[in-house]
């Protein structure tokens, strides 16, 4: 399998480029608007086209690079169902896997970060029949977990967001073997979350042990700790997210 984390510390936002080599078959997972020529850049140099762009859900604090990366490579896009989005994609349901040859992608659905969110577990068959590692986009972060608020609304409460968050980890993401590698979609920097590290690989034991968004004996502590001292919004967040669903560039705000 090849695999490379791509980083933009302009927004601190992580990336990824992975697939089968063999069989000739790339995605990424997350890309940033500013990195498209580096994601072409690096799979024409492994002579491997892209052949799948994946979101873990709707970003709202950086516009996505997906629209241009399925223009430029002819890729197909995917989104967790129910993303909202408004143009052509497929729509992944928790438990479908994306296979790229004999690398193979398995969609986690981790709500409560946004209502539409999936972490991805991948395997390499060429090394075994195991998940080798997760990216867990906002739900699990390095230091954190993913803040309750940016797409908060109506029934979908910030509180309610961050009970689902609570599940999602607890239910979902830390049923994953220790050993797994996490590699999540913001690092240090980010206003996704708060004290995250500035390293941006880690793995679901080290997290299990050491994360402090992961140390409460309830839901409700739980909840209670994270809708405490939230970050500022990110600067034309709403604006960021009606591209995001459009799959249009920014509109420059007057």
């Amino acid at each position: 399998m090849f695999f490379r984390q791509l980083l933009n510390d302009e927004t601190a936002c992580a990336s990824y480029l992975l697939g089968c080599k063999s069989c000739k078959a790339f995605a990424v997972v997350d890309p940033h608007v500013d990195l498209v020529d580096e994601y072409v850049a690096q799979a024409e140099a492994q002579a491997v086209p892209i052949v799948a762009v994946l979101e873990t859900h709707v970003q709202a604090d950086h516009v996505s690079g997906l629209p241009a990366l399925v223009g430029r490579t002819g890729a197909r896009a995917y989104l967790p169902a129910g993303a909202g989005v408004e143009f052509d994609h497929q729509p992944l349901a928790d438990g479908d896997v994306l296979e790229l040859g004999n690398t193979e992608l398995r969609a986690l659905a981790t709500p409560g970060h946004a209502v539409a969110h999936h972490a991805y577990v991948v395997t390499d068959h060429v090394r075994g029949d195991d998940p080798w590692f997760v990216v867990t986009g906002d739900a699990l972060l390095i230091g954190d977990a993913g803040r309750p608020d940016l797409h908060a609304h109506g029934e979908h409460t910030v509180e309610e967001m961050a009970r689902s968050l609570y599940r999602s980890l607890t239910e979902r993401l830390l049923t994953l073997p220790d050993h797994l590698a996490l590699y999540p979609a913001h690092y240090s920097g980010s206003v996704c979350g708060r004290g995250l590290s500035a390293n941006p690989i880690s793995t679901i034991g080290f997290e299990r042990r050491n994360n402090p968004a992961l140390r409460f004996d309830s839901e409700d502590a739980f909840v209670a700790a994270l809708v405490q001292d939230i970050p500022p919004a990110p600067e034309q967040q709403a604006a960021i997210v009606a591209a995001n669903r459009a799959g249009r560039p920014l509109v420059p705000s007057a």
